[in-house]
């Protein structure tokens, strides 16, 4: 048998109680888990649920009257703003490094299924991943949880989960130990500049409706194929990964409204 491995990540205490929000692979697999504080103090740490298609876990320790970091609100972030990133790079534990937001809402590049990072210039390095991004009055606005490098070391280039996807996925975990997600069941794709002329939009905006699934919401609702979904619950819907993230912050069960466009005509759907 292979010899065990250690690891290190590092985490955010959330709560006075113990909770600890930090990435699913810091922890998934791991067979014991040891959290550290800053004050030195140990406690072994117990896996509450695991989200790898947002790379977030959370874990619980047995301890009291901790010192936390308050939620804050990523939607208020804007590109030029200062951030810190707090972690443990090689080891280095409460390291505390200066950057700014480069760019916000970065997806498409592979690295988990539903991506809106915050990207910074803060250094991050291994051993930062599940670790705080905090605003400059110390409130969490992400944790970070990768980095594009090709030394393997810090570039300028990190990215980090925003607590507007990060905080429902804590709270299903610590209610419920799992996620649960809207579905809408379709394909989607993006409306480049030729498909837009072809389906006779203004603008290539919006997500374009490749495939519905039978028996589905989606299906039930009407969609068909070619439709292109323009706005979700009166929030304009600018490319396919803005419908995702509308979708699955949609609560189960519930009834929404959709705007599509269909042969060059707007048409109203519910779903």
């Amino acid at each position: 048998p292979a010899p065990e491995g250690h690891g290190a990540g590092s985490g955010v205490i959330i709560s006075s109680d113990g909770y600890v929000l930090t990435n699913d692979h810091v922890v998934d697999g791991a067979k014991e888990i040891t959290v550290t504080l800053p004050d030195k103090r140990e406690f072994a740490g117990k896996v509450i649920g695991l989200d790898p298609q947002t790379d977030l876990a959370v874990v619980k320790i047995d301890a009291k009257e901790l010192p936390y970091v308050p939620w804050g609100n990523s939607g208020n972030l804007r590109v030029g703003e200062y951030v810190l990133a707090v972690g443990n790079p090689f080891g280095l534990n409460s390291t505390v490094t200066l950057g700014i937001v480069s760019a916000l809402g970065r997806g498409g590049m592979g690295i988990t299924q539903y991506e809106d990072f915050i990207q910074t210039d803060a250094a991050i390095n291994p051993g930062n991943s599940g670790g705080a991004l905090v605003n400059t009055r110390g409130e969490l606005v992400g944790i970070n949880t990768a980095i594009f490098s090709q030394s393997g070391g810090y570039q300028g280039v990190g990215f980090a989960v925003p607590t507007n996807l990060a905080k429902p996925v804590y709270d299903s975990l610590i209610s419920t130990g799992k996620i649960v997600r809207g579905f809408l069941g379709v394909g989607i794709q993006e409306v480049t500049t030729d498909l837009a002329r072809s389906f006779q939009l203004d603008q290539n905006k919006g997500a374009l409706v490749t495939n519905v699934v039978t028996g589905s919401p989606a299906d039930e609702a009407g969609l068909q194929r070619g439709d292109v979904v323009v706005e979700f619950q009166g929030k304009p819907v600018l490319d396919p990964r803005s419908l995702q993230h509308h979708v699955i912050r949609t609560k189960v069960g519930s009834e929404v409204s959709m705007v599509v466009m269909r042969d060059g005509h707007k048409k109203s759907v519910k779903a």
